[in-house]
């Protein structure tokens, strides 16, 4: 098979202050709209109502949590909405002692993946744990794998249907 290679030059800084290349400068305008879609947007509805729903598959049995119309694995349309409670166990974590920013946090930060009891297997949703200790030292000693937390709930009149609707998830043990 032959390939076909055409050189090219680069844009040089006397292009543009000669005016060879036109540019222009202008506001940025980052308007949009998004749209949920069914699962998503009543997924985010029930979060407003401090409940998290999953979608069952009829074929497969699978209860998936992000709740989707059709299932990745068998490729069939999901068939239910199923309740799911606000509970679950840590599968997987990362303590952050800096932001995204790259700030230093005076309390480390703890992400964790948590698979939802009444949700399959491999279902989980990210979230923040928290009341899990106020150093580091204290964090590594406390998280674990397979460590059952529970969600904390913003207040009703604070939820806005937002992931965050949930501040936390909180250890189940003392």
């Amino acid at each position: 098979m032959e390939r076909w290679v055409y050189p090219t030059t680069g844009l040089r800084p006397e292009d543009i202050e000669q005016g060879r290349v036109l540019t222009t400068r202008a506001p940025l305008r980052g308007e949009y709209a998004w749209d949920a879609g069914v699962a998503v947007g009543r997924f985010l509805a029930e979060l407003k109502n401090g409940r998290l729903i999953g979608r069952r598959c009829r074929s497969c049995g699978r209860v998936m949590i992000p709740p989707r119309m059709f299932c990745e694995q068998c490729f069939r349309p999901t068939d239910e909405w199923v309740p799911l409670a606000d509970t679950g166990t840590v599968i997987t974590f990362s303590v952050c002692t800096i932001s995204w920013d790259m700030r230093r946090l005076e309390v480390p930060e703890v992400p964790a993946v948590i698979a939802i009891d009444g949700a399959s297997p491999g279902m989980g949703i990210l979230h923040k744990l928290g009341e899990v200790g106020q150093t580091l030292e204290e964090i590594l000693q406390r998280v674990r794998v397979g460590m059952r937390v529970q969600a904390v709930w913003k207040p009703p009149h604070e939820r806005e249907g937002a992931i965050t609707d949930i501040r936390y998830f909180r250890p189940l043990e003392a």
